[in-house]
């Protein structure tokens, strides 16, 4: 599918930064390997083909100078109530939009990036845009293969027991042998305004899955997370 420049410029690409993070206390603007987090992001967004501007939703005055210090824009600091631990995705965005919507500029395509996939780059953005237009789809969602199959996984009940624990069909199954199974790594959710607005999210019918290699899918909560991604990108693997 052709995509003209008009196109391109109805596509709001958001990148989500609130500075309230409790596991890792800063970690959107913490420094890995030569900069901060969520300038991974950005970069990635920047050298997208898609994608004309970034737009980067904080209630920090101190992320939103590194945020623009990247090339982001960050039109205003997004309100307290927007920010704290039960604040939705969808509220986010669809502030971001009637803010716009107020202004009179629409949009007709949202790209949200999350700042915690760092090792997720420009060409996995074009890739799963490219995926979202030839599909004429309304949302396309990153995923990654399963580190380890929930069929081999199970509740444990009080007693410890494990009798019931795989099911007769797969207990003797080779990992090998088993269904593919794929979960969300966060990295990419592409959607039509329309219909976001519609369903209240991503998920919503006439959606496809992006694959993602699961090297590329680390998402940074923990301490632990941001270290692997640390080695991840001074190996040769990235």
């Amino acid at each position: 599918m052709q995509i003209i420049e008009n196109d391109l410029n109805k596509i709001l690409t958001i990148i989500p930064a609130r500075s309230g993070s409790k596991r890792l206390v800063h970690k959107n603007i913490k420094i890995l390997k030569n900069k901060p987090l969520i300038a991974w992001s950005i970069e990635a967004a920047l050298k997208s083909k898609y994608i004309k501007n970034v737009i980067v939703s904080t209630d920090s005055q101190e992320y939103a100078k590194i945020a623009m210090q990247y090339g982001a824009q960050v039109p205003y600091l997004r309100d307290r109530s927007l920010s704290d631990d039960t604040s939705s995705s969808f509220d986010v965005i669809k502030n971001i939009i009637d803010f716009y919507a107020n202004k009179n500029i629409s949009f007709k395509y949202i790209v949200l990036l999350q700042p915690t996939s760092p090792l997720r780059n420009n060409k996995h953005i074009d890739e799963a845009l490219d995926l979202f237009f030839k599909k004429k789809a309304n949302s396309v969602i990153s995923v990654c293969e399963c580190e380890h199959s929930p069929l081999w996984s199970n509740t444990i009940p009080e007693n410890g027991t494990m009798d019931l624990f795989l099911s007769s069909e797969i207990k003797n199954l080779r990992s090998q042998d088993l269904e593919k199974y794929y979960r969300l790594n966060g990295a990419i959710y592409i959607a039509k305004i329309k219909e976001f607005m519609q369903y209240k999210g991503f998920f919503m019918p006439n959606s496809f899955a992006y694959k993602m290699e699961s090297i590329y899918s680390i998402d940074i909560d923990t301490d632990y997370d941001f270290k692997m991604a640390s080695l991840l990108l001074k190996s040769e693997y990235i």
